[in-house]
């Protein structure tokens, strides 16, 4: 299990990139799916399900065939999106990538718990070790924001794509909905942690002060690998610059955002056995319910204003 980034790794990140992505994805690999609440059941698999669809919805071109074939997953983590596509029905094969050993073989773990077979490969988005025209389809799930280059990483995934096969990349923050999440982020840690500190409370509610140590690193090194948000409107002519067609934009997480973050933070803000499965029920159900007020908010709202976007495109026949 990677240890821990030091002080002096993370200063060391602030001048390699390619350093801190590791750094902080290797870090993060054992306990990710348990910070974002990641499961590879219904709950999970509906969720990616509509979140694929919500970008494809209406852009499907004839002849495209569902489920796609064989399928390559850019920055893949641990299989999140991949492996609960095929848990959807909506991919046969799946190769994951990510400049993240840890991610690798966590998941390619986790395929092999859910009885699936994952292909994995340490790789770079911007230069993948595939030939030309080698997939159906391409996904990603915050990914682009990680990548310093993003319209030459769209150049790389359209270069892998046959002709008229698809890309699909989910989940990247917008530049309006990535300043109100920070900002809420922020308010609710300062708060939390100076409330559970208090004499009354620090016993059962308050983390050790090393674990906090421990976030403020990675926060750090979040800030250091976390390079771009998106305008939906500019990322959309990225990818056609990139050489794509049929290219369209969705967004998604409003008020579910305004929402999310602030309980997602208090989570990490306070001891592990300290919330309870009453709590996992509300924080979820709100989420839910405020993801079907966003969808009623899409109809008058711009796009810019949501917290996430994705964008799709195809590869010229």
């Amino acid at each position: 299990m990677p240890q821990p980034a030091s002080a002096q790794d993370v200063e060391r990140a602030w001048e390699d990139n390619t350093l801190a992505q590791v750094l902080y994805h290797d870090w993060e690999a054992q306990t990710y799916d348990e910070k974002w609440s990641i499961s590879f059941d219904e709950r999970c698999t509906a969720v990616v399900r509509d979140r694929f669809e919500r970008v494809v919805r209406g852009r499907r071109l004839p002849g495209e065939e569902v489920p796609y074939g064989r399928a390559l997953e850019l920055g893949a983590g641990t299989g999140f999106f991949s492996l609960n596509l095929v848990l959807a029905g909506l991919l046969r094969e799946v190769h994951v990538t990510d400049l993240s050993p840890g991610m690798v073989e966590v998941a390619q773990e986790n395929a092999r718990r859910l009885g699936l077979e994952a292909h994995g490969r340490v790789a770079d988005a911007g230069s993948l070790p595939y030939d030309d025209d080698s997939f159906d389809l391409v996904v990603g799930h915050a990914v682009l924001h990680h990548i310093p280059d993003v319209e030459a990483t769209l150049r790389e995934v359209l270069r892998v794509l046959r002709p008229g096969g698809r890309f699909v990349i989910a989940g990247e923050p917008t530049r309006i909905g990535h300043r109100y999440a920070r900002a809420l982020g922020r308010a609710t840690w300062e708060v939390a942690t100076r409330v559970v500190a208090l004499p009354p409370l620090r016993a059962r509610w308050a983390r050790p002060q090393a674990e906090l140590d421990e976030s403020s690193r990675a926060a750090a090194l979040e800030a250091v690998v976390d390079l771009h948000t998106f305008d939906p409107d500019e990322l959309a002519e990225t990818a056609r610059r990139a050489g794509a067609e049929h290219v369209g934009t969705a967004t998604e997480e409003l008020a579910s955002a305004v929402f999310g973050w602030p309980v997602r933070t208090f989570e990490c803000a306070v001891r592990e056995d300290a919330l309870g499965l009453r709590w996992a029920i509300f924080a979820y159900r709100g989420w839910q319910r405020l993801m079907r007020v966003d969808d009623v908010l899409a109809r008058v709202v711009p796009q810019r204003f949501f917290y996430n976007v994705g964008v799709t495109g195809v590869k010229p026949r």
